[in-house]
């Protein structure tokens, strides 16, 4: 596949829709979960955009290697390759928890009663923080993830090529 678009490379267009898309999954993920007025107003909006990111995160890769292929490959851009690579497992957990969330709330009303009562109080108010801090460590972890691959992104293509104000 050619992954240009007008002359561009496309990984340079994707890189964008990529880091506003897994963070804004995080975030409706997070807020499903912990804002219950959140999450009757995002309802299938959460998954969705999990979905986005999920399938942008392969695509925005495979342009990546596409254009790897056409430059230099410079120390900095092998080092950009290798973090980004850890982006596709922290986003698919997201996915997940996404995906997990709407449908326990949508569908799982009546087996979560029954499941409050097998596991008492106690049970079910470890379960739920169980629950959440899963998701607080997968959505964090791919935001965490957004930031370094882009700051080692934009070190390979920027760091050394222009000038300051103070370079004279």
């Amino acid at each position: 596949m050619d992954y240009e678009i007008n002359g561009l490379p496309l990984h340079v267009l994707l890189v964008h829709c990529t880091v506003v898309f897994v963070p804004l999954a995080a975030l409706c993920t997070l807020l499903s979960i912990l804002w219950p007025a959140a999450r009757r107003r995002l309802g299938i909006v959460t998954p969705l955009v999990a979905l986005v990111a999920l399938v942008l995160v392969p695509v925005t890769a495979a342009a990546g290697q596409w254009l790897l292929d056409r430059v230099d490959a410079t120390p900095r851009i092998l080092a950009h390759m290798q973090i980004a690579g850890s982006l596709l497992p922290w986003v698919v957990g997201v996915f997940i928890v996404a995906l997990a969330q709407w449908l326990w709330f949508r569908y799982g009303t009546a087996q979560a009663a029954g499941m409050r009562r097998r596991m008492g109080t106690a049970g079910s108010r470890i379960a739920a923080i169980v629950a959440v801090a899963v998701a607080l460590v997968l959505c964090g972890g791919a935001v965490a993830a957004v930031a370094l691959i882009g700051e080692s992104g934009s070190r390979a293509v920027w760091e050394g090529s222009f000038r300051t104000g103070t370079d004279d």
